[in-house]
């Protein structure tokens, strides 16, 4: 063999060699890759088989012994919290501390309601078969708007404080003689609230040293980056896709980053990695939807909270008169509202600021209708005072928060001024909660049908009571019947007697 034939001979050879681990690696590859997703694919298969129940239930529409309020954050669940269910439950009623997992109680005697931001694993912690569960859901692009202003809004308020360190320094401490929940102990706001904080003050002091181009006139808040992180910003960051972006479809799930189930972590990671595997989510999703008590939407909110009264306000009603007829609720009377089981959109702070943070909303027991009296009627018209009041306060408090800011100004005439682009984006990163809400939509209509056919069977019902005791129509009832027949014989008595004079003339003559 020559020396140019050795030298190919090499040549091919090291090729060969280069091309047999070029191909084992990819092979290797390919192989760990497809690895990875078959083993996450049976991740979300034992997970979906986990969570859905293939038992037929009929009971879906009849309350439980707890009520678990499942509140999607800025879904206007405060609304239905202060004004529908603190109306229908006492203090005592109401599981303390409900928003702080952490402390947990819901073994307390008569807890009957449980309100929070946890997602749907908390039921885990709950006797489920005794346990109703409600929510409302809102448009995802209008959710993600509303989580981006008030994570803004409630930051706004710590610059007060002169720097970074004295605003943390202060949320720290805990006071316990306020009986508010801080918007800091509570998800998602325990994660957004500090990290839309620290924004501001870095863009404060920037704006200080003189580091930040001054923002051009603009009609859009939602783009003004000297003074807050602009919207595209915000959405685009690592923590809003989270936390944020199908929030709603993960809560209901039972797995956002605040999860009780162990395999949560594993599940969510598998969706990070193989979006694909997002469906069987939503599945879940929307299977727990269709085995809840009540659905309501944030866009159909006074309809919505008519249908709450129906559904649920009516059942509370029964069971508390039940309850009423066997057990002295004396107690109730005297012991106090735990105003601590819902979080203050404010933070708790020091006396000085105390007015301007800390404005917790909750209404005195003593300025609410007795229990014992209540009726839907009634609820509802508690209900109208009651969000009246809750909207004038919240506009005073947003207004003050703002100020901080000026000139950005969040409104929903503002929104109008957002590109687009934006919102198709807003669309597409929450493609889950897009489907999730047009399925809750179909709830909704499903229950509207529902409570105007219960209307109907009650008028039905209430006619043939009448007709039963003998009073359908008017001259069916007993008394009329009476009347009927004397006057009937008083009318004959006086035929009788006409006539006979009309004879007794006609003889005479």
């Amino acid at each position: 063999m020559t020396p140019r034939c050795k030298v190919m001979s090499h040549i091919f050879i090291c090729d060969l060699l280069i091309f047999i681990y070029l191909a084992g690696s990819t092979l290797l590859t390919v192989s760990s890759s497809g690895d990875g997703y078959l083993h996450c694919e049976s991740i979300m298969r034992n997970w979906v088989d986990s969570s859905i129940e293939t038992k037929v239930r009929t009971d879906e529409l009849i309350l439980k012994d707890l009520l678990l309020f499942l509140h999607v954050p800025r879904s206007g669940g405060r609304t239905y919290f202060l004004c529908l269910l603190r109306k229908l439950y006492t203090g005592p009623e109401e599981c303390p501390l409900s928003y702080d997992k952490l402390r947990l109680n819901p073994s307390k005697p008569n807890c009957r309601l449980m309100v929070s931001h946890d997602d749907y694993s908390l039921l885990s912690k709950l006797p489920k078969h005794k346990t109703s569960v409600v929510t409302i859901l809102r448009d995802p692009i209008d959710r993600v708007f509303s989580t981006y202003e008030f994570s803004v809004e409630v930051a706004a308020r710590f610059l007060v404080h002169p720097n970074l360190t004295s605003a943390t320094q202060m949320s720290r401490r805990k006071y316990p003689k306020s009986h508010g929940v801080s918007a800091l102990d509570i998800w998602p706001w325990k994660y957004l609230v500090p990290w839309m904080r620290q924004d501001l003050f870095v863009r404060r002091h920037a704006r200080e040293l003189g580091r930040l181009r001054k923002t051009e006139k603009t009609n859009n808040p939602y783009d003004m980056e000297e003074m807050v992180m602009p919207l595209q910003e915000f959405i685009n960051d690592p923590i809003a896709h989270e936390i944020i972006h199908n929030g709603a479809t993960f809560q209901v799930a039972g797995l956002t980053n605040n999860s009780y189930l162990e395999e949560s972590h594993d599940v969510r990671n598998c969706v990070r990695k193989h979006p694909e595997f997002g469906h069987y989510v939503l599945e879940v999703a929307k299977h727990r939807l269709d085995h809840m008590l009540y659905v309501g939407l944030t866009e159909e909110h006074k309809k919505s909270a008519n249908m709450f009264a129906e559904v649920v306000g009516a059942q509370v009603i029964s069971q508390s008169e039940a309850l009423s007829s066997t057990e002295q609720e004396t107690t109730n009377k005297t012991e106090p509202r735990f105003s601590s089981s819902y979080p203050a959109d404010g933070l708790n702070q020091d006396e000085d600021i105390a007015g301007y943070l800390n404005i917790t909303e909750v209404p005195s027991p003593h300025d609410e209708p007795g229990r014992e009296n209540m009726t839907v009627g009634k609820l509802m018209e508690a209900y109208e005072k009651c969000n009246s009041n809750l909207r004038k306060s919240q506009t005073t408090r947003h207004t003050m928060s703002l100020k901080k800011i000026s000139p950005v100004n969040f409104s929903k005439k503002a929104r109008r001024s957002v590109p687009a682009s934006i919102l198709d984006q807003i669309q597409y990163l929450n493609s889950l909660d897009v489907e999730l809400y047009k399925h809750a939509q179909d709830i909704f209509r499903r229950q509207e049908k529902h409570v105007m056919q219960n209307h109907d069977k009650g008028n039905l019902k209430a006619q043939e009571e009448l007709q039963t005791s003998g009073c359908g129509s008017l001259f069916s009832c007993l008394p009329w019947k009476i009347l009927s027949i004397i006057a009937f014989l008083a009318v004959l008595v006086l035929a009788i007697l006409v006539t006979k004079r009309s004879r007794a003339g006609k003889l005479k003559m």
